[in-house]
């Protein structure tokens, strides 16, 4: 029962949160807050963590790096990994990019003059 839904029944004395007294059928009630005060609502002290504590947390999960801060030969391999292939895959792209409307309009012309000298050896 929560203090600030306690009621105490003026007739019996009864502390009940019904609309009505379980023990008398009574109506007449005062809430059991006026007399004693409630805290305030959801307050809790929050505890902070050491750095200690949260070491073991690390070490008890399995996350813990190694104690100088530097990272395991295995991360370090995947983050090289990762940026060859970013790298590879910029590079590829840029190598297989359209040249731009000049380069192109050049380009089709050299095809044209190409197609009429086949056709003129025809």
């Amino acid at each position: 029962m929560q203090l600030n839904a306690a009621r105490l029944c003026l007739d019996c004395e009864e502390v009940h949160e019904q609309r009505t007294c379980p023990v008398c059928s009574s109506e007449s009630f005062a809430y059991i807050s006026r007399w004693i005060p409630t805290p305030e609502p959801r307050t809790r002290v929050q505890t902070t963590e050491t750095r200690e504590t949260t070491d073991v947390y690390r070490q008890l999960l399995g996350t813990a790096g190694p104690p100088d801060g530097s990272k395991s030969g295995s991360r370090r391999w995947l983050a090289r990994g990762v940026l060859g292939l970013a790298a590879v895959g910029i590079a590829g792209w840029a190598w297989n990019r359209k040249p731009p409307a000049a380069t192109q309009a050049a380009g089709e012309g050299a095809k044209t003059n190409e197609g009429e000298m086949t056709q003129k050896a025809k």
